[in-house]
C-alpha cells in the first residue's frame, strides 16, 4: 500500500463525516489521499477538517482559476491510482450513469484512467427505487466497483439497505489486489439462505442461515466477470449489484429454480441451508392448541445438489457447503463422493463467531485431488477465495 495514490471524492450525503477517518485510516496504511469536495459535501463536513487529516489542499472547484492554469483536474485524474467516492449519493451516481461532468468531481471521474469505486450512501428507498438499480447496474457494466452498501439504521429513522460502509471496510477494500476477470463469458447460479416449510398459514419450520455466505459468493462472481444467477430464500439483505435474484421460500420452489436454471450455468453453487424436510400435510388453517404434545409428520425434501449433480445434459460444475457441527471432513468428503460433486466447502458451524449469522467464516475446500484450509476471515474476502478456487478447476 505504500505511497497509493487515492482521490476522495465527498459527495453531499450525511455519511460525509466518516470520511475524516477514512482519510486517516487510509494514510494509516501508506496511502497518499487528495481530497475533492462538492458543494454539497461542504454542508456535512468542512474542508479545512479533510485539509487537517489528508495534509493536502482540498479541491472543490473546477473553475477555479490558478488550478486550472496547470489543467489541474487532467493532473489529478492522471495522479490517481484509485477514485474512491465515498459516500456516493443517488445524484451523483446517476450523473456518473449519464456522463455528466458538471463540477470537479464528475469531471474527474470522466477524465481519469484509474481505477473507479463507489461507496453508495441514501435512504434505503432511494437505494431500491429501480433508477438507482439501473444506474448502478450500468456503472457496475463500465468495471466501476461498487462496496456496498451495509444495512441497518440509517439517520432518517428508516432500516434498511443504504448505509455507506464503515471506514474500516472500505479501508480494507482500498488494500485489496484487483481482481481478476476468471469467470468472464462465464455463467454462476448460487443457491443461498434458508428456506422455509409452511406448517399452517402462519407458521414454518427453518434454520438460523443469514444468506451472507451465498450472497458474498454472489458479488465475487460478479467481480471476476461471470453473469450471476442467485436463488434466494428470505433473507434480509441486499441484492448484490449485477446479480439476477429469484426469490423462493420452500425447498421444493428452490428445487424448481435450480434445475431450471443449472443447464445453461457453467457452475453451480448450493451455498443455501436448504430443509431437509417439509411437512406431510400443510393445514389450510392456523392449528389451534390442542393438549402439551404436538406430532407432525415430515417428508423428505428433494436433494438440490445431488439432483444439479446427477445431470446427464449440460451438467455444470457442482459444489456444494456442508456445515456441520462434528466430523466436519469425515461428513463433508462423504458427501463430496455421494453426491458425485466437483467441490464441497465444509465449515465448522459449532464454532463460536463463524458461520451462520456471522460476517466471518472459516472453510476447508475438499475436491477430488486436493484439500485447501482457508483461515477465519471476512465472508467477502472469503468469497473471492473460493471462487479463484473454482476458477482454477475450470483451466
Amino acid at each position: 500500500m505504500q505511497n497509493k495514490k487515492v482521490v476522495l471524492g465527498i459527495s453531499g450525503g450525511i455519511a460525509a463525516y466518516k470520511c475524516a477517518e477514512l482519510t486517516r485510516r487510509l494514510k494509516e496504511r501508506g496511502c497518499e489521499v487528495k481530497v475533492v469536495m462538492t458543494d454539497s459535501a461542504k454542508h456535512f463536513i468542512t474542508p479545512l477538517t479533510m485539509q487537517a487529516v489528508s495534509g493536502e489542499i482540498v479541491s472543490d472547484s473546477l473553475l477555479d482559476p490558478q488550478a486550472e492554469a496547470a489543467m489541474g483536474h487532467i493532473e489529478f485524474a492522471k495522479w490517481a491510482d484509485l477514485i474512491l467516492v465515498a459516500p456516493a449519493t443517488a445524484n451523483i451516481i446517476a450523473k456518473m450513469a449519464a456522463g455528466i461532468a458538471d463540477d470537479l468531481l464528475t469531471t474527474l471521474l470522466l477524465a481519469t484512467p484509474a481505477k473507479v469505486a463507489i461507496a453508495p450512501a441514501m435512504n434505503q428507498q432511494m437505494y431500491a427505487h429501480a433508477a438507482t438499480q439501473a444506474n448502478l447496474a450500468t456503472l457496475a457494466q463500465r468495471d466501476i466497483a461498487i462496496w456496498g452498501p451495509g444495512a441497518g439504521e440509517q439517520a432518517c429513522g428508516d432500516v434498511g439497505a443504504g448505509r455507506m460502509l464503515e471506514p474500516n471496510e472500505l479501508v480494507e477494500l482500498v488494500c485489496t489486489p484487483t481482481v481478476q476477470p476468471l469467470l468472464a463469458g462465464k455463467t454462476l447460479t448460487i443457491t443461498a439462505g434458508p428456506t422455509r416449510e409452511a406448517l399452517d398459514p402462519v407458521r414454518y419450520i427453518s434454520n438460523h442461515s443469514s444468506g451472507k455466505m451465498g450472497y458474498a459468493l454472489a458479488a465475487a462472481g460478479v467481480a471476476m466477470g461471470a453473469t450471476v444467477n442467485l436463488i434466494s430464500g428470505p433473507v434480509n439483505l441486499p441484492t448484490p449489484v449485477g446479480v439476477t435474484r429469484i426469490n423462493v421460500q420452500s425447498a421444493q420452489q428452490m428445487h424448481q429454480q435450480a434445475l431450471a436454471l443449472a443447464p445453461s450455468s457453467d457452475i453451480f453453487i448450493g451455498c443455501a441451508a436448504v430443509a431437509d424436510y417439509r411437512a406431510a400435510d400443510i393445514a389450510e388453517q392456523k392449528m389451534k392448541k390442542q393438549g402439551d404434545e404436538l406430532t407432525l409428520t415430515l417428508v423428505k425434501n428433494p436433494d438440490i445438489i445431488a439432483d444439479v449433480a446427477a445431470l446427464s445434459e449440460n451438467r455444470p460444475f457442482t459444489v456444494g457447503f456442508a456445515a456441520e457441527t462434528q466430523d466436519v471432513a469425515t461428513y463433508a468428503q462423504g458427501k463430496l463422493k455421494n453426491k458425485k460433486l466437483d467441490m464441497i466447502c465444509a465449515n465448522d458451524v459449532s464454532v463460536q463467531g463463524q458461520g451462520f449469522n456471522s460476517d466471518n467464516n472459516a472453510l476447508t475446500l475438499f475436491s477430488h485431488d486436493s484439500t485447501q484450509s482457508i483461515a477465519l476471515m471476512k465472508k467477502d474476502k472469503l468469497a473471492l477465495t473460493v471462487i479463484e478456487a473454482i476458477a482454477t478447476k475450470l483451466v
